[in-house]
C-alpha cells in the first residue's frame, strides 16, 4: 500500500493531467450534436488504426524467444484497436442510416 501512495505522491502532476483531460472529454462529446457525429467517428477510427499499426509493429519487434512485455502489449493494442475500429464502423453505420430517406 506504501509504494501505491508513493506512485501517486511521485507522478501527482501526471496524473492530475489525465483525470483533467477525462473530465474534459467527457463534457467536450456530450456536448456534439447528433449531425458531426459521422465525422468524429470517422477521425476516431482513423486513429485506432495508426494505433493497430503500431501494435503490429511493436509485435514484429518483440523478443519471441519468451513472452515479454513488448509483445503483451503490442497484442493488447492489436485487439483493442481491432475492436474500437470495428465497433466505430458499426455505430457510424448506424447514424448514416438514420439519415437516409425511408422508402415508402
Amino acid at each position: 500500500m506504501e509504494q501505491i501512495l508513493i506512485y501517486f505522491y511521485t507522478y501527482k502532476e501526471a496524473i492530475f493531467i489525465i483525470a483533467l483531460s477525462v473530465f474534459l472529454g467527457i463534457e467536450v462529446i456530450s456536448h456534439v450534436p447528433s449531425v458531426l457525429h459521422t465525422p468524429l467517428m470517422s477521425g476516431a477510427n482513423a486513429i485506432s488504426g495508426v494505433i493497430i499499426v503500431g501494435g503490429i509493429i511493436l509485435v514484429g519487434h518483440a523478443n519471441t524467444g519468451r513472452i515479454s512485455e513488448e509483445l503483451i502489449l503490442g497484442i493488447l493494442a492489436v485487439i483493442l484497436g481491432t475492436l474500437n475500429v470495428a465497433g466505430g464502423f458499426v455505430v457510424t453505420d448506424r447514424m448514416l442510416e438514420m439519415f437516409k430517406k425511408k422508402k415508402k
